[in-house]
């Protein structure tokens, strides 16, 4: 019994700290269902408490120009930054802006990349909520063609 016990206590561990890292989306979408919710890139932040956005070269958003098939678009967004709470990925022009959030530690690589749904070109941004309370972001556009054809 007090192995079983020490395995259900540990399995519980692990999943609180998946659950941290935002690796567990329904636990994500159901703790921030205003953020992800919400229909423009302002109230997404507004939504988790973040202030003004200020560009910064140390957060990066990749990729790709033109995309052309707008149902998988692989996104990716990281930075070197130490202090990070929060990594999000958000799609301007999408009907629910926030794509991605991952919550952070310094202990965890600040890097991650995921495929979105965009059904128009738009700016994609990279935001970092950082522990001081600021908002750092890069921002990349997107071309999204129609099957190929350009749009």
């Amino acid at each position: 019994m007090h192995s079983r016990r020490q395995a259900l206590k540990k399995t519980a561990v692990v999943a609180g700290l998946l659950a941290s890292t935002g690796l567990f989306p329904q636990f994500a979408f159901a703790l921030n269902k205003d953020a992800f919710e919400a229909k423009g890139v302002q109230d997404a932040l507004k939504a988790l408490g973040a202030g003004p956005l200020t560009e910064s070269k140390d957060v990066t958003i990749t990729g790709p120009d033109i995309a052309e098939n707008g149902a998988v678009v692989p996104l990716a967004v990281s930075t070197t930054l130490p202090g990070v709470k929060r990594l999000l990925i958000l799609v301007e022009k999408n009907p629910a802006a926030l794509i991605a959030l991952f919550n952070m530690t310094d202990s965890i690589e600040s890097a991650f990349s995921t495929r979105a749904k965009m059904g128009q070109s738009s700016d994609v941004y990279a935001v970092a909520l950082m522990g001081d309370g600021k908002v750092l972001y890069a921002k990349k556009e997107v071309k999204v063609t129609l099957g190929g054809c350009g749009g």
